[in-house]
């Protein structure tokens, strides 16, 4: 039975969470709260949006792995995943060398006017919305790593709790950072540059992780560890 550890879990949630979706909806939020002189709601705000996006993956995770394992799905999924991971790879690495060119993992253009709505909107309602909103568009960028992870749970039988609450920690502490960051003084247009400047970077390496992460798990699968 392939064995999941503690390394392999951190470098997944590390990787999954330097991906720009995931920063850039952050340093927007931040962005605009300090354009209108809000900073000291930024932090509440800032907050509330880990949070929520930390419960809102959490939660799906859970939900996903208990509904696979009631019924016994177990082995497919775990394929499945594989499979996933391997393309999410390919696609990330076609990223890195031709940035933006035919299909690519990014939250949708159609979804980031309503992002911006409840960015604008700067209260806790619209944050908590706004939380719960990029958890399920962010999907396209960060949900073949998650989908990996959870292919691996459903074949080892390990706790999924524990497990689960360490990657969303270990996926949202970028944000955490950013936030703490920003709060102190940094600029959020000048991490908002870096993240541009970076973002070829972070897919190489997000393609590179899940492409041999989906070929292990196959090779497992077939080797019957």
């Amino acid at each position: 039975m392939v064995e999941l550890t503690i390394p392999t879990i951190l470098t997944a949630a590390i990787i999954d969470s330097i991906n720009p979706c995931a920063i850039a909806v952050m340093v927007f939020l931040l962005t605009y709260l300090i354009s209108i002189g809000a900073k000291r709601r930024m932090l509440k705000l800032g907050s509330v949006y880990i949070s929520v996006v930390f419960i809102t993956y959490f939660l799906s995770g859970l939900g996903l792995l208990a509904f696979v394992q009631m019924l016994n799905l177990g082995s497919p999924i775990y394929l499945f995943a594989a499979v996933v991971a391997i393309i999410v790879g390919i696609i990330n690495l076609k990223d890195f060398f031709w940035y933006g060119k035919g299909f690519t993992l990014q939250i949708p253009e159609s979804r980031k006017p309503s992002i911006n709505k409840y960015i604008k909107m700067s209260t806790f309602p619209a944050t908590i919305i706004l939380g719960f909103l990029v958890s399920l568009y962010e999907l396209p960028c960060t949900g073949g790593v998650y989908i990996a992870i959870l292919g691996l749970l459903a074949r080892t039988g390990v706790s999924a709790v524990p497990v689960l609450l360490l990657y969303n920690f270990f996926f949202v502490l970028p944000l955490i950072v950013i936030l703490v960051v920003v709060y102190k003084g940094a600029s959020a247009e000048s991490i908002a540059k870096w993240k541009d400047e970076k973002k070829k970077y972070m897919k190489l390496i997000s393609g590179l992780f899940m492409l041999a992460l989906g070929v292990w798990m196959l090779w497992s699968y077939g080797a019957g560890i």
